[in-house]
């Protein structure tokens, strides 16, 4: 019995490692976040569209809808910098007015990959499943002060 408990302690042991294990800073290490997705924040119901890894990049379009209105839409990517990972984003009103400045991002520089986790400074991607994933993403408000803010998203 003592052999049969060590072994399984060991398989818990290693995938828990396995999971938290850092990965190459690679777009195909975060493949997993291509796709459609849908959800709701912001009193509303969000979509997110991620493309697969081409041309050392992922692109994506957000949109928030409310009251059967656009609120706002966000073009991100997530491109190859200096061996590592960037994501950046721009913001534009429901008329594609933008909320930066023509030569201005919104960067979160790349932090750590894991199996299921891509870690950006101020924005993470969680995998829940292959159908499922969460996004917390670093608000501020109008003091200044940082609401965390969750997105759940189901393909």
């Amino acid at each position: 019995m003592k052999p049969i408990l060590t072994f399984a302690l060991s398989l818990f042991t290693f995938s828990l490692f396995a999971q938290d294990q850092q990965l190459e800073h690679k777009l195909e290490n975060i493949a997993w976040i291509s796709g459609t997705w849908h959800g709701e924040a912001f009193g509303g119901i969000t979509e997110e569209i991620w493309s697969k890894p081409s041309g050392g990049s992922m692109m994506a379009s957000f949109k928030l809808i409310a009251d059967g209105k656009i609120v706002f839409y966000e073009i991100e990517v997530i491109r190859e910098v200096n061996n590592t990972l960037m994501l950046q984003l721009k913001h534009f009103n429901n008329d594609l007015k933008g909320w930066e400045t023509k030569d201005e991002t919104v960067d979160f520089p790349l932090k750590e990959i894991t199996q299921n986790k891509v870690v950006f400074e101020g924005m993470i991607f969680e995998k829940v499943s292959a159908n499922e994933m969460n996004i917390y993403v670093d608000i501020k408000d109008k003091d200044g002060k940082i609401e965390i803010v969750k997105f759940n998203y189901k393909k």
